[in-house]
C-alpha cells in the first residue's frame, strides 16, 4: 500500500467526495497519502517490523511541505480545498484530526473559522464550496452529517469545548425515536436526508463524544 502512496501522491485525482468534475490536486487527498505514510511509519516502529523508514520519512515529510506550500492560501488565510483554488471543504476539518498539524495552529483555527464562516450555519456544515463548480453537478444538497461532527471535534481539540458540546447537542437532537441518522440535513425544512441509516453520521457521533471526552479530560 505505502509503495503506491509513494508512486502516486502526486497525481490529482477525483478527492474524497468523488467528483465529476475536472480532476485536482485535493489538499486532503495529499492529507490522506501523509496520513498513510505516517501510520505505516509508527507501525514499524512499534512492532520492529523491517521497513525503508528512511525513505518513507522523507516522502512523508516531503507531502507535508507540499500541502502546507500549496494547499494554505495565505490571502484567504486558510486551507483550500484544492491546489490553486479558493473554496473550502469540510474534509479541511480533518487536517487537525488526523495529526497533520497541531490542533491549535494558527493554519487549522483560521481554516476552522472560514469554515464555520462559509460553508456552515450554525452546527451544521456543508461538504464543500459550490460557487466553483468543481463537482460537475448542478444544484444544492443538505449539511452533511459526518462533517458536522467533524467540526465538533476540530472544535474540542482546539480547546473550544463548550462551543463543541453545544454543537453536538443539537446534532444529536436530529437522532430519530430509535436514535438513528440519516446522510444529511436540511436545516430549512427541518427533515433528514439522503442514505438512512447512514453509518458514517453514526461514526461521526461517536468520535465526536470521545474527542470531547478526551480534550476535557486533558488528553
Amino acid at each position: 500500500m505505502i509503495d503506491v502512496v509513494e508512486r502516486r501522491w502526486r497525481e490529482p485525482d477525483e478527492g474524497i467526495w468523488e467528483v465529476r468534475g475536472e480532476r485536482q490536486h485535493f489538499t486532503y487527498s495529499k492529507v490522506s497519502a501523509w496520513t498513510a505514510l505516517d501510520r505505516a511509519i509508527r507501525y514499524a516502529e512499534g512492532t520492529g517490523r523491517a521497513a525503508p523508514l528512511e525513505r518513507w520519512r522523507r516522502v512523508r515529510d516531503e507531502i507535508h511541505a507540499d500541502v502546507c506550500a500549496h494547499g494554505f492560501d495565505a490571502k484567504r488565510n486558510t486551507f483550500v480545498q484544492y491546489y490553486g483554488g479558493t473554496g473550502l471543504d469540510a474534509s479541511l476539518l480533518l487536517i487537525p484530526i488526523s495529526g497533520f498539524l497541531p490542533p491549535r495552529d494558527p493554519r487549522v483555527l483560521a481554516t476552522i473559522d472560514a469554515i464555520q464562516r462559509e460553508i456552515s450555519s450554525g452546527p451544521f456544515v456543508w461538504r464543500y464550496s459550490t460557487d466553483e463548480g468543481i463537482d460537475g453537478l448542478a444544484g444544492s444538497e443538505g449539511a452533511f452529517l459526518i462533517c458536522s461532527f467533524w467540526l465538533v471535534s476540530a472544535l474540542a481539540l482546539a480547546g473550544r469545548i463548550e462551543e463543541a458540546e453545544r454543537n453536538l447537542e443539537q446534532l444529536r437532537a436530529l437522532q430519530n425515536d430509535v436514535g438513528l441518522f440519516s446522510e444529511e440535513y436540511d436545516p430549512a425544512a427541518r427533515r433528514l436526508l439522503g442514505n438512512f441509516p447512514q453509518a458514517f453520521s453514526h461514526i461521526g457521533l461517536l468520535d465526536s463524544i470521545l474527542t470531547i471526552s478526551e480534550a476535557k479530560a486533558g488528553r
